[in-house]
């Protein structure tokens, strides 16, 4: 891998991971369309510790008081009604989900699921999906002429059944085209959430998956040798770097605007790739591990 392809995919990775319209999908699209060889699972899981790193770095007071409130509750049962301190709970039961389908369907993970025709459907269903999600949220925020507005959820009022049902939003990002923050911010907005309680919930659930992703991915790599260390280093600064800058834009711009611009990039993302798919010109495989 040269310099400047891992310029360039960390480049990416860093600008897609936190919106909305899928990181793999795009990965796989950039070296595809670029004529690229595959940089490799390791290559990718390794970079997304950088775009993690951003996260632990941005919300570094929550993720702080989170920390410590769990702890203190584990020997403290006072500390166990603390929100901060349920939030650690929440965030493990979120976890489970992509845990254990991670594990199950590795098989269909590395293998049917990689289609490209699969991917275009997830971006366009997922993003259609995203749509309603985002206008029923419009609806409660401003009301109608026959209807008052409605307040919406919080994170204080998130709990365990709401928890699971976002992490198994997220365990459906093992499918290339879904996009975790785009399922996990659509189950947030159908289940009553605000905007950006939604956003943070689910860079927060993201955390430990894509670390201990991550983690086991440089530990083979270490292991036996297959990564180039000097590009992919490179690529995960850069991916650090522009991941930290789009949480904050990201942040900023839910709470003012609505996710209807990502909608509409990923249905027409998505129709993109079923005609140069039927065309011929990608074929369903093009750049499969990338991402």
């Amino acid at each position: 891998m040269s310099w400047f392809e891992s310029f360039i995919l960390g480049l990416v990775q860093g600008l897609t991971e936190f919106l909305p319209i899928s990181s793999s999908a795009h990965l796989r699209l950039t070296a595809a369309f670029a004529g690229w060889s595959d940089p490799g699972a390791a290559f990718t899981a390794i970079t997304q510790i950088g775009t993690e790193t951003a996260v632990l770095i941005y919300f570094r007071k929550d993720i702080g008081r989170i920390i410590s409130a769990w702890f203190r509750s584990l020997a403290d049962k006072s500390m166990r009604s603390d929100h901060d301190a349920q939030m650690g709970w929440l965030v493990i039961v979120g976890s489970i989900p992509i845990g254990v389908l991670g594990v199950t369907l590795k098989d269909q993970i590395e293998g049917p699921f990689r289609d490209l025709r699969l991917t275009a459907t997830t971006l366009i269903v997922m993003g259609i999906v995203l749509g309603i999600a985002d206008r029923l949220a419009a609806r409660d925020e401003v009301g109608g002429r026959h209807r008052a507005a409605r307040e919406r959820k919080t994170l204080q009022d998130l709990g365990v059944k709401d928890g699971l049902i976002y992490g198994v939003c997220q365990a459906m990002a093992l499918i290339p085209g879904v996009s975790r923050s785009g399922a996990t911010i659509s189950g947030g907005l159908l289940m009553g959430y605000t905007r950006e309680a939604a956003a943070r919930y689910s860079f927060l659930l993201a955390i430990p998956a894509v670390l201990a992703s991550g983690g086991m991915e440089l530990k083979d790599a270490a292991a036996d040798g297959s990564v180039s260390w000097g590009p992919t280093i490179f690529a995960t600064i850069i991916a650090f770097v522009v991941g930290y800058a789009v949480i904050a834009w990201f942040m900023k711009f839910i709470t003012t605007k609505s996710f209807m611009p990502f909608v509409y990039y990923r249905i027409a993302l998505g129709l993109l790739l079923f005609v140069l798919v039927g065309a011929d010109v990608l074929s369903p495989h093009a750049g499969e591990s990338a991402g």
